[in-house]
């Protein structure tokens, strides 16, 4: 058992209560049960890490019960970080996905990569951590693939070309 599965059973064992109501919650999950598990599980003052990756860039998101419910990357507001629509949508979809967006404070470091490969490893990061605050999450967040990890990334670049496959420019003369 690995330092962080035994962290996790330490957890879910706490927050035990909020696991029991969370059984009956579906594919309909309504508002009143969020709330009803959150209320259960922010007798602990922890919360739920995760990380989400898209090809270099790295986000470790962490989702407390308890505070004000606001979305923060890099300690900014996810609409100010995020200047594009796209990337804002991007970055929160998950969280959309469950009804949890004004639910819970989410705080994200993330660095690495571009804009876009961090809304995609913000999405990744806050899937993961709410399938590990509610293990019934899993279902509608894998169909909606935010579970699964985008695995291209950057070509290495081979020797004797200019890229990795851009070959030098040949002259016939």
């Amino acid at each position: 058992m690995t330092p962080r599965t035994k962290k996790i059973e330490e957890v879910k064992k706490e927050v035990a209560p909020a696991v029991s109501v969370a059984q009956d919650i579906g594919d309909d999950i309504t508002e009143e049960e969020i709330s009803r598990e959150i209320t259960n599980a922010a007798k602990s003052d922890r919360f739920f890490e995760a990380i989400g990756r898209r090809k270099t860039a790295v986000a470790r998101v962490r989702l407390f019960t308890k505070g004000d419910k606001e979305f923060l990357v890099n300690n900014q507001p996810y609409t100010k970080y995020f200047q594009l629509l796209e990337d804002q949508e991007n970055a929160v979809s998950s969280m959309k996905k469950m009804k949890c967006l004004d639910k819970f404070r989410v705080t994200v470091k993330v660095q690495g990569g571009g804009h876009s490969a961090q809304a995609e490893a913000i999405r990744h990061g806050t899937a993961r951590v709410l399938v590990d605050f509610n293990e019934n999450f899993r279902k509608r967040l894998r169909k909606a693939g935010f579970l699964t990890r985008d695995p291209r990334m950057r070509e290495r670049k081979k020797f004797g070309l200019k890229r990795a496959r851009r070959a030098p420019q040949w002259a016939k003369r």
